[in-house]
């Protein structure tokens, strides 16, 4: 599936919350990636959680209850779930079936992005929070991820790596830090989105925050 490149939008347009329903039904029922409602921001402070933790540091962007086993593919669950909380972040349970992500701080991956555009670097999907930027990429297993580490001799310590048992939070749901969106948005479409391998991903990302010179803090 071609991936649109350099343009954010919404995946779909309308009510808030009903495009979270109406996105959180794609994800599950038509790309097959197992969804759950996160924690809403504090009814006092939106950029509080609601999770009985005061310094939760990624407010409203994490599942609490239902915990995050419970992400589910059905649509019966997730209608349930999302009539019940129309306002819940839409938070995707990485690994498995489901695609993983690297994660990166937002200045350098904006810097990376151009620099694996003029690498002609193929990218799928990209999500964005104010903080991060997550790309996506194809599932992988803690052995496969920890030989490709190993291999490396330098792995920023600000990359991120959401695999089996992990999570993101996906468009277009809205945190305690700011709405989460699209940076690089698949097409809208029944077929699940292309996404490319972890090891292209992690050599291109690096090689190009080494290019470009930009530093990626610990965030």
């Amino acid at each position: 599936m071609r991936e649109i490149l350099g343009r954010r939008r919404r995946l779909l347009r309308g009510d808030g919350k009903s495009e979270l329903i109406s996105a959180a039904l794609t994800f599950a029922t038509e790309w097959r990636w197992p969804v759950l409602p996160g924690v809403t921001t504090h009814p006092q402070g939106h950029s509080r959680c609601g999770c009985p933790d005061p310094d939760c540091t990624v407010p409203g962007a994490h599942p609490f209850d239902p915990g995050l086993l419970a992400a589910t593919t059905d649509e019966r669950m997730v209608r349930w779930w999302w009539a019940n909380r129309p306002a819940a972040p839409i938070i995707l349970a990485t690994g498995g079936t489901a695609p993983c992500a690297v994660s990166l701080p937002a200045l350098p991956a904006a810097h990376a992005l151009t620099a694996l555009d003029r690498m002609g670097m193929r990218l799928g999907p990209v999500v964005a929070s104010p903080a991060r930027w997550s790309i996506l990429v194809k599932p992988y297993s803690m052995e496969q991820l920890g030989e490709l580490l190993y291999a490396k001799d330098f792995v920023p310590g600000s990359l991120r790596f959401h695999g089996e048992g992990g999570y993101i939070a996906l468009p277009p749901s809205e945190t305690g830090q700011g709405p989460i969106t699209w940076q690089r948005a698949p097409l809208p479409g029944s077929a699940s989105p292309w996404v490319p391998d972890v090891e292209a991903v992690v050599d291109a990302v690096v090689e190009a925050l080494t290019r470009t010179g930009v530093s990626a803090p610990e965030l």
